[in-house]
């Protein structure tokens, strides 16, 4: 495999700039906090290695489908003591942290599930420039298989955007 000069590979990266659309440049920068899990349900069967992979796919999948629409950028959070959630992070490192990433809005919320079928969550967003809550969504659905978290992750960044949290 032949290597490319630095000049190459950067000459690359100014035209892939320069072709970007425009609403990049235009587009709010979010950061998404890992979300929490709580599991009351009382099943004996041990899925805290599901639930830790569904939830971190659930996180994922609402930033992309949120940058996807082309109104956010999502940044990462880099808490001094991973993982970066509103309950085993203090708020304002929390917020610092989404601050120093650049971002406008910080969306954080979590996930209970409550019995072997019925799961809710509750997702928040705070306004990093006006230093208020911006977004407050409730969402429950049925189920407890990457099906039914995929849909609640979908049917939240619909919501997330439907509100327009940015909007002053």
């Amino acid at each position: 495999m032949r290597k490319r000069s630095v000049f190459a590979r950067l000459s690359g990266c100014v035209v892939l700039a320069l072709a970007m659309p425009a609403w990049a440049a235009e587009s709010l920068t979010l950061a998404i906090a890992d979300f929490d899990y709580t599991d009351t349900s009382g099943e004996t069967q041990d899925q805290k290695a599901a639930h830790a992979a569904r939830l971190a796919e659930f996180t994922r999948l609402v930033g992309a489908e949120l940058e996807k629409s082309g109104t956010y950028r999502i940044v990462a959070l880099s808490c001094a003591a991973p993982p970066c959630t509103a309950t085993r992070t203090a708020p304002d490192e929390l917020i610092d942290t989404a601050r120093d990433a650049g971002a406008r809005l910080l969306l954080y919320g979590g996930v209970h599930k409550m019995s072997t079928l019925i799961q809710f969550g509750k997702a928040q967003a705070v306004g990093l420039e006006v230093d208020k809550l911006v977004f407050d969504q409730t969402v429950s659905f049925r189920g407890d298989d990457d099906e039914a978290w995929r849909r609640a992750a979908l049917f939240l960044a619909e919501q997330i955007l439907a509100a327009d949290p940015a909007k002053p």
